[in-house]
């Protein structure tokens, strides 16, 4: 009952009004309850009908066409229907199926186009945005670059330093005058008895070399030592001054040697030099001016290489060699040289000891035997070594007896140091030979002398007693053996001797001098020697010896470079390595239009400028003057010029603006300022210039091609140089990018990482940055290591640092380590700033067997950098930005990811050290970033950079 109330209620609700109506009325009028029923009956039936059929309708509209056939079929008696009806319906059914999935895929299809459409509009939208952004940034920095441009032209106008022009070539085209000698030799000087006017100041310095087979000046009795004759003949001709032209000469070089008797009838009565001989040379001119008398010696001294030129008259010549009587040295004029006790020429670092450890088993050692020299003619006593027998009295009061007895008492003495003292020596059969011809009074062989002196902290080298005597070839040679052995050379009468090349090599920094009075001192000094100063003196020596006495070449170069040195002439241009490029002058390499834009551009880095080499050969004449102390003694190359040098002096900071110098962009002109001020000058100490990327690749295309990529709009950037190290050329469809500034794609002549340091004559910048071309590095980073390399221009400036590692516990050697560190001692020039000198010292100065070792593991030319720099400035690299390593995704694998790469490089490191005779790196704690870093500054300043 319930059920069917609610049913009728569910009905009634459901009727129209127009029923609703016809019921009430219905109810309300008074007749018998049949006819009502039967009226609402007929009433009611209709509209449920109605209803129902409608509520049909309604439902097959919201079905798919399957439902609704089936629905309409259900209506339908199907059982009545033939088979092939059915089948028929059933496959017109599966049509419509068909159709509608068809359509709805198309629709699908459409769909995903749209969303793809829609997402493409959008990347372009980011795309333009981002364009945008680069062309205001561009637009700001062309704004930079007219101004900075502007400035560069305001300084053209206003300069009032004109540009030199070469002077008037003095040059003599002649060959010397016949001119009667008129001055007596013993009071030749420079400022009057040499001809200038042959040595132009840009001349060259050229010198001639009279064939010592054609014209000997010796007598028909005597010989120069053929040794003498064939290698210094040789090693002048590696010399770059050297002149086959006798009328342009401006020195003339007589070989005098080292005159050895041939005939038993001279002895040592017969005189070596023909005087006859050498004044009819044919450029002689009559007085020998310009003309230098070179007698290097090869042994001991012999009776007569000391007084050679004794008695003879040898006119404005200058006479060269390494004994001298006080009486017949004219200073500044002759020179004393060390004898030839070197190989030809090449690597002598297998000579040389190792600078460790700082003292040595013994104190002070003295090897030696006294021997007196008398002439035969004149009995003139002639010392060759450190004491004459002849004059030391057998009175106590004697002073070169006090001292010999002093040092035997010193010796024998209570104390925990250890000397080695030798007075008397038993010579070989061989070394009584030539005793007879040369006296020697060196005991011992070579090798027994080195080996005692390899044990030596001290070598003690005695003055001759001879007081006659400015020098002795013997004590020249005590100085070579002491030098090459690393032991610190003590010269007791130091003060009464001259040393080789004094002119220009500062002794005192590498050789103790002590007069013989203060003998009773000598061993309290040496004790107070700490280890860093000995050590310090140690290595001069080594420097001196390594670069002027260890080979035939290095003398016979120093002799040249000390006489060119004197009046004052620049040495002739270093050499740079040729820049081949890799396409052949009709090839046209391809362009690409794709730029890898820069994640960071809303940053300004600096103006796009057009290249701008760095000035070069600026200070030709004046680098001698003002730095030659340091050119001798500290950088260790006087033999070349060098278009700019990391130690060039600077100007004081007014200079900027007072007018001393042109080229300054100082931050915000002047007044300083933050980071919008800071981008837009190169500020510093130093006028503008750029730098020159050095990238070395090898068969990584690809790679190479998105390295130069990233490189486009990188202020102060004067072009790429790609050292192509594969034997096969680039692929002549690769695009290559255009960067705004020139690539230089160089042809290696073979596959090696010494191409890396190359001075190639396209580097038109002092400052390289050496990168890998796998390297990712932001264009900040980059930015930020210039602005420190230019403070630091002597060192190495870069991102990933290394340090070296001492390992006690199992070898007792150096290891390489890339582990992180607080502290530092190397910056890989995978990516680093250096200088350009650096580049010809690293291949014409670094010794062979550096660069033969990084052929042969194809590693370790960083390293080897590293220790150069290190070796010659004394200071540890800088190291900038926290980044410490690169990684390159998707890049093929490097060198340095193979198992035996560090393996290599720990015994790259410890055989650089036995080269460099001790570890040149130096450990630092600190690195190198930007003033605002990490500083609270108002918000309408901006920091030097947003991310470093």
């Amino acid at each position: 009952m319930i059920g069917n109330s609610l049913e009728a209620g569910h009905s009634y609700h459901h009727l129209g009004s127009a029923g609703r109506n016809v019921f009430y009325w219905l109810t309300r009028i008074k007749l018998p309850k049949i006819i009502i029923i039967i009226l609402i009956l007929l009433c009611i039936v209709p509209l449920f009908t109605h209803y129902y059929l409608l509520k049909v309708e309604t439902d097959l509209s919201n079905m798919d066409i399957h439902q609704t056939r089936s629905r309409l079929e259900g209506f339908h008696d199907f059982t009545s229907m033939r088979a092939a009806d059915l089948k028929a319906r059933i496959e017109e059914m599966l049509r419509i199926k068909q159709s509608v999935s068809n359509e709805l895929r198309d629709l699908e299809a459409k769909r995903r186009k749209l969303h793809a459409d829609v997402n493409s509009l959008t990347q372009q939208i980011d795309e333009l945005k981002q364009e945008l952004l680069h062309q205001q940034m561009d637009l700001d920095r062309l704004k930079i670059s007219v101004v900075q441009a502007q400035a560069a032209q305001r300084e053209a106008v206003e300069r009032n330093t004109p540009e030199l022009a070469p002077p008037k070539r003095i040059l003599s085209n002649f060959t010397p005058d016949m001119l009667p000698a008129h001055l007596n030799s013993q009071l030749c000087r420079m400022f009057n008895c040499f001809d200038h006017s042959r040595c132009a100041l840009t001349s060259g310095f050229p010198v001639y070399l009279y064939d010592p087979e054609e014209f000997s000046v010796v007598n028909e009795d005597w010989d120069i030592d053929g040794f003498l004759k064939t290698y210094i003949k040789h090693t002048l001709r590696y010399n770059s001054h050297l002149t086959f032209d006798p009328a342009e000469a401006c020195i003339y070089i007589v070989l005098i040697g080292e005159a050895l008797a041939i005939s038993h009838k001279t002895g040592d009565s017969g005189t070596a030099l023909d005087i006859k001989k050498l004044q009819m040379l044919p450029y002689w001119g009559g007085d020998g001016r310009n003309h230098v008398l070179l007698n290097l010696a090869r042994r001991d001294l012999s009776t007569n290489s000391g007084n050679l030129f004794n008695g003879i008259d040898t006119g404005r010549a200058i006479i060269i060699q390494s004994t001298f009587l006080r009486q017949h040295f004219r200073e500044n004029f002759d020179l004393i040289v060390p004898p030839i006790l070197g190989p030809p020429g090449g690597d002598v670092w297998p000579e040389c000891a190792h600078m460790l450890p700082a003292r040595r088993k013994f104190l002070l050692s003295f090897q030696g035997e006294m021997r007196a020299l008398k002439s035969s003619t004149n009995h003139q006593i002639v010392d060759d070594a450190e004491l004459d027998i002849d004059r030391v009295s057998l009175d106590e009061n004697n002073l070169d007896n006090f001292i010999i007895q002093h040092l035997k008492d010193m010796s024998n003495g209570i104390t925990l140091d250890k000397f080695f003292i030798q007075f008397e020596c038993i010579p070989t059969s061989e070394e009584k030979k030539v005793n007879e011809v040369l006296d020697w009074s060196l005991c011992g062989t070579d090798s027994s002398r080195k080996a005692i002196l390899k044990e030596s902290t001290f070598a003690l080298i005695l003055a001759p007693s001879n007081a006659s005597f400015l020098s002795t070839a013997s004590i020249q040679a005590r100085l070579y053996e002491s030098l090459r052995s690393g032991a610190i050379p003590v010269i007791l009468g130091g003060d009464s001797i001259a040393l080789s090349f004094k002119e220009v090599i500062a002794w005192r920094r590498a050789v103790i001098f002590l007069p013989k009075a203060r003998v009773t001192e000598m061993h309290f000094l040496l004790r107070a020697v700490p280890d860093n100063d000995l050590l310090a003196m140690r290595r001069q020596g080594r420097l001196i010896w390594d670069r002027y006495f260890g080979t035939a070449q290095s003398v016979v170069d120093t002799i040249i470079a000390v006489l060119r040195d004197r009046l004052g002439i620049p040495p002739l241009p270093a050499s740079q390595s040729p820049s081949p490029s890799i396409f052949n002058s009709s090839f046209v390499p391809l362009r690409s239009d794709t730029i890898a834009a820069e994640s960071e551009a809303e940053e300004s880095l600096g103006p796009l400028e057009p290249p701008y080499p760095s000035p070069a050969f600026r200070r030709n004449y004046t680098i001698m003057l003002v730095q030659g102390y340091e050119m001798w003694n500290d950088w260790i190359d006087p033999f070349k010029l060098y278009p700019q040098l990391p130690f060039d002096t600077i100007l004081p900071s007014d200079a900027k603006f007072l007018g001393s110098e042109v080229g300054f962009r100082p931050i915000g002109k002047g007044a300083g300022g933050a980071g919008k001020e800071f981008s837009e000058s190169l500020g510093g100490n130093y006028q503008r210039e750029q730098f020159t990327i050095v990238m070395l690749t090898y068969e990584r295309e690809q790679v190479l091609i998105n390295s130069l990529a990233r490189l486009y709009g990188l202020p102060y950037l004067n072009k790429v140089i790609v050292v192509w190290n594969s034997p096969k050329p680039p692929m002549e469809d690769l695009r290559w990018p255009d960067i705004g500034v020139p690539i230089h794609v160089i042809k290696a002549k073979r596959n090696s990482l010494n191409n890396r340091f190359l001075p190639f004559d396209a580097i038109e910048t002092e400052a390289v940055l050496s990168v890998d071309d796998d390297a990712h590095l932001r264009h900040d980073e980059i930015m930020f290591g210039f602005r420190v390399w230019r403070e630091h221009r002597d060192r190495v400036v870069g991102f990933p640092g290394r340090f070296h590692a001492w390992d006690q516990n199992n070898h007792n050697a150096w290891n390489y380590n890339s582990n992180y560190s607080c502290e530092l001692s190397m910056v890989l020039t995978g990516a680093a700033f250096i200088h350009k000198h650096y580049t010809y010292l690293y291949s014409h100065w670094l010794p062979q067997a550096i660069r033969d070792k990084v052929d042969e593991y194809m590693n370790c030319e960083d390293i080897a950098m590293n220790f150069l720099i290190a070796h010659i400035t004394r200071k540890p690299p800088v190291k900038v930005t926290s980044r410490w390593t690169f990684r390159c995704p998707g890049c093929p694998v490097s060198l340095s990811e193979d198992d035996t790469h560090f393996q290599e490089r720990h015994k790259c490191i410890n055989f650089f050290s036995q080269v460099f005779g001790y570890m040149p790196l130096l450990n630092t704690q600190y690195r190198a970033d930007s003033i605002l870093f990490k500083t609270r500054i108002p918000h309408d300043k901006q920091k030097c950079f947003k991310f470093i």
